[in-house]
Parts: C-alpha cells; sequence; structure tokens
C-alpha cells in the first residue's frame, strides 16, 4: 500500500465521509475503498471494534474511531489545534456532532412507525435545537471553529447539518436548524471550500 486508505460504506452523510473530505482539504491523495453491506458482513470480524470507517496509512497499520481519525489527520495537516486548550474546544464539537448521531439512529432502530415519529419529533422541538446552540456558543468568535481556517470539527458540523437539511431523517424538518445561522454558516464555507467542490465534482 504506497498511499492511505479509507474504507467505508458507499454513503456521504455520515462518518467515512468525514474522513475523506479532511484527507481531501488537506490535500492528501489516498485510496477511497468502498464497499457494500455484504463485503462488511465478511470482514467485520475482523475489525478492531467491528465497525467501519478504517483508516489505514503505509508503516502505521489500522486506525478506528471516526473522531480518533479525525484528529490524528487534524493535526498532521493542520485541520485541528495543537493547543490543549482549543483542541478540547475543537473536540467538544466533535463529540457533541457523535451524541447527536448516535440519538438519530437510536431512532432509525425503531421498528414501530408511530413511535419512530414521535421519538424523531422530539429530537427535533428540544434536544437537537439545544445542540445547536451548544455548536454555536463553541464556535467562539468564528467564523469557523478554528476561526478562519477550516478545521476537522467544521467538517464535522457540515455533514450532520447537510444530514439533517437534505431530509436524510424522515419526521425531522429540514428546517430545523434555521434559526442557527452561525452553524449553517460553518456548512455552507465548507460546502464551498475549493478542495469539498473538487471532491464531489468527480463524484457526480
Amino acid at each position: 500500500m504506497s498511499m492511505p486508505k479509507v474504507t467505508y460504506f458507499d454513503f456521504c452523510r455520515s462518518r467515512g465521509e468525514e474522513v475523506r473530505l479532511a484527507l481531501a482539504i488537506a490535500g492528501v491523495a489516498f485510496e477511497d475503498n468502498r464497499i457494500g453491506r455484504d463485503e462488511f458482513a465478511q470482514i467485520k470480524q475482523d475489525l478492531t471494534f467491528g465497525s467501519l470507517p478504517v483508516f489505514e496509512f503505509p508503516g502505521h497499520g489500522h486506525f478506528a474511531q471516526t473522531n480518533a481519525i479525525l484528529r490524528l489527520i487534524g493535526r498532521t495537516h493542520g485541520l485541528h489545534p495543537d493547543d490543549p486548550w482549543d483542541g478540547a474546544r475543537h473536540d467538544a464539537v466533535l463529540e457533541a456532532c457523535e451524541d447527536l448521531r448516535q440519538r438519530l439512529s437510536a431512532t432509525s432502530r425503531i421498528a414501530d412507525a408511530t413511535e419512530k415519529k414521535a421519538a424523531r419529533q422530539a429530537l427535533a422541538s428540544d434536544f437537537i435545537p439545544r445542540w445547536a446552540q451548544g455548536i454555536e456558543h463553541l464556535l467562539g468568535q468564528g467564523p469557523l471553529v478554528g476561526g478562519t481556517q477550516p478545521a476537522v470539527a467544521d467538517i464535522k458540523i457540515y455533514i450532520v447539518e447537510k444530514a439533517l437539511s437534505d431530509g436524510t431523517y424522515d419526521d425531522i424538518p429540514t428546517t430545523v436548524l434555521d434559526q442557527f445561522p452561525r452553524l449553517q454558516a460553518v456548512a455552507r464555507r465548507i460546502a464551498s471550500h475549493p478542495a469539498v467542490h473538487a471532491w464531489y465534482a468527480t463524484k457526480t
């Protein structure tokens, strides 16, 4: 293997896409290994935590857990702060996004349609607005989490905002984040980043 490799599903609304975009913004060429559910079932028992994404780097082995991968890429390519105090603020954004994602994923496992709808409506009316308010607080002076330069924390916000605003989750209004312009501005800045624009231009 002569270049880094990212293994994830062919899906652009979740964890693996965050890793892909971090590498794209960092200007790092990598192997984009997209697999299906059948192939995942075959390799799952060999994965460190039985989950994706997996990041492989020549000479350093395999890495799991999305936020750990993002921090690794961020620290080695100027997309995550070296200062421990500022780093903790960025880490809080990463973990908050995962917290929201876990709650959203939990609703997807609810079999009863009425119960699922109620659970998602409850998230939309209470948890998601409080979450978004917290994210905007963590932005500091902005406009991005780290000021004017993109960080992996901004990529995380972008992917979550994208999933919420494009109707990925039934019964959660696509307008749920309309009251949070600073959060939306982060998402727009990442979406318009030249490397991100170029990345999606190759995927259409």
